[in-house]
């Protein structure tokens, strides 16, 4: 069976180049292009990181010429919408790591999809761990329908609450009325301390250098709580998932959201 031919927008930040050398080293995969706004690289081979490797570097959409047939992307909120929108419109698969986008952007990319009769992902994190922690959480909230959910990032993280967090608020919400959570008349001494609010729950997030990618999810009842917690500690972590969406991806006709959809 042919090789997978990817390209990977994103390739100067840390999870795109993490992302490009896991296609490398992967004997199923071909890379056959990178992509980065912010580079004027003609060759992923100039970049130190990369260096032997010859693969065509792109900074600009429309200049790009390439037989991939799967768009890895981790880039940044503002540029995702647009780069997913080339992928379908060319025919190639996007899997796509990156967040902050609206529900109209992706609302629109499915259809897109749809029309385009291209497979595509939206994962809010690759992590195997990060992906059950959601189906535990949606789990234990059939149970416990007060909780809130933390979520602990490296400081250069630029969207907040995390992908992550606002996925995992969504599947606890499928099987939780919504709820007001602590004394009604409670106030904020200083404004925002109780969080965001999502149908009732609160979703924290911590910014700190040191930090990779975290979230926990406290459950409390009456006597009892729970917390269910995953760390990555390495960005290596998430290529688990990035590998199986790379591989699968191109045998369906539709963007999904969720790594569980291809697990």
């Amino acid at each position: 069976m042919a090789n997978v031919k990817v390209i990977v927008a994103g390739y100067k930040g840390r999870m795109g180049s993490t992302a490009a050398q896991m296609v490398i080293d992967n004997a199923d995969f071909d890379l056959v292009g990178v992509y980065d706004a912010r580079s004027k690289d003609q060759n992923l081979g100039e970049d130190a990181r990369f260096s032997g490797q010859d693969v065509p570097a792109f900074h600009d959409l429309t200049a790009i010429k390439t037989d991939a047939t799967v768009w890895i992307d981790f880039t940044i909120p503002t540029a995702v919408y647009e780069n997913a929108k080339f992928a379908l419109n060319n025919g190639i698969s996007p899997v796509i790591g990156t967040t902050g986008m609206t529900d109209e952007q992706v609302a629109d990319l499915q259809k897109l999809a749809k029309a385009k009769q291209v497979g595509g992902l939206i994962a809010p994190n690759f992590g195997i761990s990060a992906v059950l922690l959601m189906q535990f959480a949606q789990q234990a909230a059939k149970y416990f329908p007060d909780a809130e959910i933390i979520e602990m990032h490296h400081d250069d993280k630029i969207d907040s609450p995390s992908g992550t967090a606002i996925s995992t608020a969504r599947k606890i919400a499928e099987v939780r009325k919504p709820k007001q959570q602590g004394n009604p008349d409670a106030t904020e001494t200083l404004p925002g301390a109780r969080g965001a609010e999502y149908e009732g729950m609160r979703i924290h997030a911590v910014r700190l250098p040191g930090l990779v990618a975290h979230e926990e999810v406290m459950f409390g009842g009456p006597g009892e709580g729970l917390t269910i917690r995953q760390d990555s500690f390495d960005r290596i972590s998430f290529m688990t998932g990035v590998k199986v969406a790379v591989g699968k991806i191109n045998q369906y006709h539709e963007l999904m959201i969720g790594l569980e959809n291809l697990l």
